[in-house]
């Protein structure tokens, strides 16, 4: 996505109150222990990607990752209604959810390296 110094601004703003609202506002058992990781909000501001991840959401199976996804898409109107109130924007940009897979990555990458550690002592 473009990014300029405003979208930039607009993004923290949004995973911070999204954080917030996901914490306090939304009672959604799907969405538990979700954690908002990054936010690219387009240079237009029209749309933002809300990227997160889950309290040991890697270790759980492909079904329980797509319910807390349908969660967060569930929430979405709730959240972009609230996101208006807060900050204010004249337009709040449509959301859409992507599991951020960095720390599953993270994590196996240290997994290997531990590995090879392991097999040349």
């Amino acid at each position: 996505m473009g990014t300029t110094q405003r979208s930039r601004r607009v993004g923290e703003q949004i995973q911070k109150e999204i954080s917030d609202l996901l914490l306090r506002g939304v009672r959604d058992p799907r969405v538990g222990f979700v954690t908002i990781t990054s936010v690219d909000v387009t240079s237009d501001l029209q749309h933002a990607c809300i990227y997160y991840t889950a309290f040991n959401l890697a270790e759980i199976d492909e079904e329980q990752r797509k319910e807390t996804h349908r969660g967060l898409v569930s929430a979405g109107p709730y959240l972009r209604t609230e996101l208006g109130k807060r900050l204010k924007l004249r337009r709040v940009p449509e959301l859409t959810f992507k599991y951020d897979e960095s720390t599953e990555y993270g994590n196996r990458i240290e997994s290997l390296l531990r590995e090879i550690k392991t097999n040349d002592a």
